[in-house]
């Protein structure tokens, strides 16, 4: 079969899926851009293997998207059985559509996550337009395939996939031992008796200032460990106003180092605002770590069960998310029961289970609408 699949830049974990994709199938990815903008240079070194890359050349627009007439060229000249937009809301992806439904071309729409929000009339329109014009559509969620649906899309063809950052060997079989922390703690330098990580870029919308403010409420042999960027006047003003201690702002790493600090620590907080995924919630769930995430983390939603194998708590709620972190702390048969069942949650967030789900779509697709 072949798939052509149009997106926005070559970020690592879609470079890897793809890759892995591409294993399956005769696959050609276009790329809006070569980069983004606003991510670090390390995040921009990609391995492109098994798949055949376009990258398209337009008008760059915000951090990561593009305006790229050519993609009409493209469509044109590529062969392909299944076409899909990886998103609708860039003017290249809506240039793509729009031309697909032209010519009658059936297509698939991917979206990572998505919530429906009270849109102004215009923009509910536009949405309106472009998710329900779709032939088929691919998500990641329930609460993105609600997404779809109110805004058109047929219930019946919706397909969901267990989006991911990981393959098979990167999910522990087993949680990281006490005698295997202590051991990685002295090589990192780490001095606490306990940790707690968060991982993301240092904006308001992923809740640092949350975990921050929830310090207060916390043991002092509590660290705290952002890892992400670069230390902001707001979290330092908070640090100083309530004069918290053990506080640790460390630099966007390679996996391989964040690999460390997953295994070292004792619980996960990721308190962000709004994440349409959060494939951070995927790793720590790979290393078996307690994750406390909230209600609007899509990631957090499919993966965690509350009160089973993590906490879903609303979003803001610094007393709350201090409580979940104490309880996880303090109470070590909890915390050992719910490492070892997100263990079993997250065992088929995949890269080859992605890669094998996505060939089934194919393989649907193309009963649907035939090969073309």
């Amino acid at each position: 079969m072949k798939v052509v699949f149009l997106t926005t830049i070559p970020s690592p974990y879609r470079v890897a899926f793809f890759n892995e994709w591409g294993k399956l199938c005769e696959l050609t990815v276009i790329f809006e851009r070569k980069s983004s903008a606003d991510r670090d240079i390390i995040w921009k070194n990609i391995d492109i293997k098994n798949f055949s890359p376009i990258f398209l050349e337009g008008i760059n627009i915000k951090a990561n998207k593009a305006f790229c007439p050519s993609i009409i060229k493209y469509i044109k000249e590529l062969d392909f059985d299944m076409f899909v937009i990886g998103g609708y809301n860039t003017p290249t992806a809506m240039l793509a559509a729009e031309w697909l439904r032209k010519k009658r071309i059936p297509y698939v729409l991917n979206a990572d996550g998505g919530y429906v929000k009270r849109d102004r009339v215009i923009a509910g329109k536009i949405k309106q337009h472009f998710i329900a014009g779709a032939s088929m559509w691919i998500c990641t969620s329930e609460k993105t395939k609600e997404y779809f649906i109110y805004y058109g899309a047929n219930s019946k063809l919706i397909r969901k996939y267990p989006f991911t950052s990981l393959y098979h060997k990167n999910i522990l079989e087993q949680p990281v031992s006490a005698k295997e922390k202590k051991q990685i703690r002295i090589r990192l330098g780490i001095l606490e008796d306990k940790v707690v990580l968060s991982v993301g870029q240092f904006i308001y919308r992923k809740g640092f200032d949350i975990l921050l403010k929830a310090k207060a409420s916390l043991a002092d042999d509590v660290g705290i460990y952002i890892i992400g960027g670069t230390e902001t006047k707001e979290y330092r003003a908070i640090v100083e106003d309530l004069k918290l201690q053990n506080i640790h702002f460390l630099p966007f790493m390679k996996s391989e180092s964040l690999t460390e600090y997953y295994k070292a620590s004792d619980v996960f907080a990721f308190p962000t605002r709004e994440d349409i995924w959060g494939l951070v919630i995927n790793e720590a769930a790979a290393y078996g770590l307690p994750i406390i995430t909230t209600n609007r983390c899509i990631a957090g939603e499919e993966i965690i069960e509350d009160g089973v194998n993590g906490f879903l708590i609303p979003i803001d709620e610094t007393n709350l998310l201090a409580k979940r972190i104490s309880e996880l702390l303090e109470d070590r048969r909890l915390s050992a029961e719910f490492s070892q069942r997100v263990l079993t949650s997250v065992s088929n967030y995949t890269y080859e289970e992605m890669a094998r789900i996505h060939v089934d779509i194919a393989e649907e697709f193309m009963k649907l609408y035939g090969k073309r």
